[in-house]
């Protein structure tokens, strides 16, 4: 039972991570260097190029799911990408930290056959 709700709570991390991403993303469009129509195309862009990626290759229900070490490599690089630009945006602590529970999540996930 309780390892149950763990591994429904290590899911539910995953989702909150995912849309880290697209936070973490937009924020740095909307705030790197640039004129307005550059931050607003990078603000904006930049999540829905994620957004595009994570359907195609990563959903539940993706176009073209992702096994085995093409899974890993679209994570690394998906999640990476977030921390990236939370790093790039000036926000080393919350990129530091997203990058930290990412990785606690994927062991846990890799654990439990999650992924």
């Amino acid at each position: 039972m309780m390892l149950t709700m763990a591994k429904n709570a290590n899911l539910a991390v995953m989702f909150f991570l995912e849309l880290g991403v697209y936070l973490a993303v937009g924020y740095w469009g909307f705030t790197t260097g640039g004129n307005w129509p550059l931050r607003l195309l990078l603000g904006i862009g930049g999540p829905a190029l994620m957004a595009g990626l994570w359907a195609f290759f990563g959903s539940p229900k993706a176009t073209f799911p992702l096994r085995g070490a093409g899974r890993v490599l679209l994570e690394i690089g998906w999640f990476g990408a977030g921390v990236a630009a939370a790093a790039a945006a000036g926000l080393i602590t919350v990129s530091a930290v997203f990058a930290a529970v990412f990785a606690a999540n994927a062991l846990l996930r890799i654990l439990w056959h999650q992924i």
